[in-house]
């Protein structure tokens, strides 16, 4: 029976589907808002066993090297002293494609970074770019579906594609991005890696700081033009596992710069009140020549796995793992990552995957977690509860102790997309371009775009001459020429 109204997988209508309850406008995400659990926890349980999103990828070992002093920035120890090496695994990957797709596709790369410290695994789970193409987590599983297939033709679409990007302006940023030449890097060593998000770095006098995660690769950019990109495809499929294999085999480990971007609480009102943007907002970058960037260290991998299935496809990262001295923001993406992720290695690897060597911190563990599949240690005779002290928790005590930021207003769902300007970074990026570069955006994007009606087509380049006049004309322009051909 067709029913056109939206409603939960229990029948129960569903109120609004665009924004997920939080704590106030800029608050944290409620766990009452069963809608987006229900969404994320069934987005997680939709392949086996293959990862949803991030399926095709590559990974290796290395090492994490503090370079400069940041310690007036946060307390957590592997930043403790210049010098200081910390083990590290990162796995790179592709997003949309399944496990047997191509590595040259047009796609943002997945860059996912563990290290192994002292006090526990930190996992920087980010991409090769620094937005991304929506805002709010509940809005997650259906922009994923519209990059899979049709559930129709069990094709990929530029239709479903691009009938979500022409209603979500917020996408036009990393749309962008992902039609220009990066969106087609040339192997993994070449491009550079972002945690994306807004994070938070924590003192020992528990004052915090807003940042943003660069990793600058040192082997230099390189992107494929899309005539390579595909050409490779076919010749090829997995280019760039190749040539990371082969680069860290013959010894020329590739390496990256750590850098933060830094913004404190009143340069951050300060700039959302002059720019209008939202400082949490993953569709916007903050700009370097106001917050430049600062160096921290350098990413050096040298160590294959000698077991792929054992090391990259069991890897579990999730952004909720973090250290003292570093924490989260209001970032609302942010904030549905930190359950999504954890979720679904539960779901994907097991419950108690954690044991498994490649996810296995390299410090001490202790917890009243217990059973359950692959329960390989199960803790011995270790009691399986702590009880409660009526005496309060001992002063240094506290665990992680992340300080909390204060919060305002009612809980609801607020949408800020009425009042964003989701066109002036995109113009920005693309007046960045050269005329070269111009070109082979127009074209990128000309070939699925010519597949779409052209009710979908007028839309788009609507926003496309919002962000710039040149950037709409162009594609018109490429939409034309091949429909001339």
């Amino acid at each position: 029976m067709t029913n056109t109204r939206l409603t939960t997988a229990s029948g129960i209508p569903v109120a609004d589907n665009q924004n997920s309850m939080s704590a106030g406008a800029r608050g944290p995400l409620l766990l009452q808002d069963v809608h987006l659990i229900e969404k994320l926890q069934h987005f997680n349980r939709e392949r086996i066993p293959e990862r949803v999103v991030h399926a095709k990828g590559s990974g290796a070992y290395g090492r994490f090297t503090v370079t400069q002093d940041i310690t007036r920035y946060t307390k957590a120890r592997l930043f403790s002293a210049v010098g200081k090496t910390t083990e590290t695994f990162v796995r790179f990957s592709t997003v949309g494609g399944e496990k047997g797709s191509a590595d040259t596709e047009r796609d943002p790369r997945g860059f996912a970074i563990r290290f192994y410290t002292e006090d526990g695994n930190w996992d920087l789970t980010g991409n090769n770019t620094p937005t991304f193409f929506i805002k709010d987590p509940i809005k997650f599983p259906d922009f994923i579906h519209t990059q899979k297939r049709c559930p129709f033709s069990n094709l990929k679409s530029p239709q479903m594609m691009f009938d979500f990007w022409a209603n979500t302006p917020e996408s036009l940023h990393q749309v962008t991005i992902l039609f220009s030449n990066r969106g087609t890097p040339d192997g993994y060593r070449h491009m550079d890696g972002f945690g994306s998000h807004t994070f938070s770095l924590i003192n020992e006098a528990g004052e915090r700081v807003w940042v943003k995660w660069h990793f600058k690769t040192q082997q230099g950019i390189k992107n494929l033009k899309a005539r390579d990109a595909v050409r490779i495809a076919g010749e090829d499929p997995d280019y760039a596992q190749r040539d990371l294999f082969q680069a860290i085999e013959s010894g020329r480990f590739p390496r990256w710069t750590a850098y933060v971007q830094v913004m404190d609480d009143a340069q951050r009102l300060d700039w959302e009140r002059r720019t209008g943007w939202d400082a949490f907002d993953l569709t916007k970058v903050w700009p370097q020549g106001e917050f430049p960037r600062l160096e921290v260290g350098v990413l050096e991998l040298d160590r294959n796995p000698d077991n792929y299935h054992a090391d990259v496809e069991q890897a579990a990262f999730s952004p909720g793992h973090v250290v003292p001295g570093l924490g989260f923001s209001p970032d609302k993406m942010l904030q549905g990552r930190l359950f999504a992720y954890h979720d679904a290695q539960l779901y994907r690897v097991g419950t108690n995957h954690q044991y498994l060597p490649v996810n296995r911190p390299r410090c001490p563990v202790q917890h009243q977690q217990r059973d359950g599949a692959m329960a390989v240690e199960n803790f011995g005779r270790a009691q399986n509860y702590q009880p409660v002290d009526a005496a309060g928790v001992p002063d240094g005590d506290h665990g992680h102790g992340e300080p909390g930021w204060a919060l305002n207003g009612t809980s609801g769902r607020f949408d800020p997309r009425p009042a964003a300007d989701d066109y002036t970074q995109p113009g920005n990026l693309f007046r960045l371009l050269s005329a070269e570069e111009r070109q082979d955006l127009f074209d990128n994007m000309a070939g699925p775009l010519s597949q779409v009606d052209a009710t979908l087509q007028d839309r788009w380049l609507g926003h496309l001459a919002k962000a710039d006049p040149a950037y709409a004309e162009g594609v018109a322009a490429a939409l034309r020429a091949r429909s001339a051909r």
